[in-house]
């Protein structure tokens, strides 16, 4: 529920005079004395607004507001100026205030812009809800596993990517998974009740094409490394997209196929149809705090396949993981998962280049991930449980790319 108001003014008498206005509306007040004790309270997922004085020793009003604006700009924002301030507030509603109110404010004029300002940021908490419980059950939550922010990136572009309609290139190093994003756009888009056909392009001729694309036909064919199709299916797949409007096209590559087509391997006309719609699958390189949760995906998903009980996963195997270089991606910590499960020894990892300094940088990171985890988003509880302050924890965090609210639970 909506009912929080974080109220900021280093004036103690003003704190709690105006947060006893705020209680007796049935609100609840957050008081603090300062922008380094408000910033704590600041985050994407908070319950209510912010009312802050614009003066205030060392970081003013105006701080803490360009620290919302970050954080979340759709997070009200209502300043509370002296006499004489106002062309100051007037500048900060230019910054992104919601409102502001001269000091001292009377009870009614306070509580009329803040229930104004509640029910703003409602309708946003609600709108937000709303599109979660969406996204959870959608083919995007369910299969692009991972809580980073990279992660994410990847299941908000296959969304993108079936609204558009257009011909798909999914891009990405080899073992990426560039299939499972395919069907995942497909199962997102339109088409979805309809066949999603898979061909392997390397020595695919023009009529297994074209029997691919009745196949398909209301539906998607996927073409799995489209570099590799000979160039006279590349002609013939031109005519068969024109012949067959019903039929969407995903492609897949591991390859640039951009400098394919500039040095004449690939037909230009084809890559610049293909190319309208670009999606790019991360490595694992680049989202090393993904990689214990995609290990339990996987183990998960061989336990069922194999019909077998899933093994307790010690919890510094995750570290180990992170440490390793995984070229193999995707495909590779499915295999290590095939493993664990039979019961047999980690596969000795080939052609790690990964120094000392970064294999310790990602059992960092993997620790922190798995504190967050536990205390589902706490912060304040995860630094708690690693022994670390709170700022030495931030700066981790901040070090790492991990941000508390992506592992809270709604």
């Amino acid at each position: 529920m909506t009912r929080k108001v974080l109220l900021v003014d280093d004036d103690r008498a003003v704190r709690e005079a105006l947060g006893q206005t705020i209680e007796l509306a049935g609100l609840v007040p957050v008081p603090c004395g300062s922008y380094i004790e408000a910033k704590d309270h600041v985050s994407a997922d908070f319950p209510g607004i912010v009312v802050s004085d614009i003066r205030m020793p060392g970081k003013d009003g105006f701080a803490l507001l360009e620290l919302v604006q970050k954080v979340d700009p759709e997070l009200p924002v209502i300043l509370l100026t002296g006499e004489g301030d106002v062309p100051m507030a007037v500048r900060g509603m230019a910054g992104g205030a919601f409102d502001f109110l001269e000091k001292p404010c009377g009870a009614r004029d306070l509580l009329a812009i803040v229930e104004k300002a509640m029910k703003t940021r409602a309708l946003v908490m609600e709108n937000r809800a709303l599109k979660r419980e969406l996204r959870r059950g959608d083919a995007a939550a369910r299969m692009l596993v991972g809580a980073s922010p990279v992660a994410e990136a990847l299941r908000e572009a296959a969304r993108t990517a079936a609204r558009s309609g257009a011909e798909v290139l999914i891009s990405g190093a080899p073992g990426a998974g560039n299939s499972k994003v395919a069907e995942v756009i497909h199962l997102l888009s339109a088409a979805a009740p309809r066949a999603f056909v898979k061909l392997a392009a390397a020595g695919l001729d023009a009529a297994a094409l074209e029997a691919g694309f009745a196949r398909a036909e209301g539906g998607t064919l996927y073409l799995d490394e489209v570099a590799d199709l000979p160039q006279p299916a590349q002609f013939a797949l031109i005519d068969l997209l024109e012949a067959h409007p019903a039929v969407r096209l995903i492609a897949g590559t591991y390859r640039d196929l951009a400098r394919e087509a500039q040095e004449g391997r690939f037909h230009p006309d084809l890559y610049w149809k293909l190319e309208v719609m670009k999606l790019r699958i991360p490595s694992l390189a680049e989202r090393p705090e993904d990689i214990p949760a995609l290990f339990r995906h996987y183990v998960e998903m061989a336990c069922e396949q194999s019909n077998l009980a899933v093994p307790e996963i010690p919890p510094e195997m995750g570290a180990r993981l992170m440490a390793r270089d995984w070229p193999g991606n995707a495909r590779a910590l499915m295999s290590e998962a095939m493993r664990f499960v039979m019961g047999l020894g980690p596969e000795e990892a080939a052609g790690e280049s990964l120094g000392l300094a970064e294999r310790m940088a990602r059992v960092e990171s993997s620790l922190l991930a798995e504190a967050l985890a536990r205390a589902r988003g706490n912060a304040t509880e995860a630094a708690a449980a690693l022994k670390l302050p709170r700022k030495t924890f931030y700066d981790k965090l901040a070090r790492h790319g991990l941000r508390p609210e992506s592992y809270r639970i709604d």
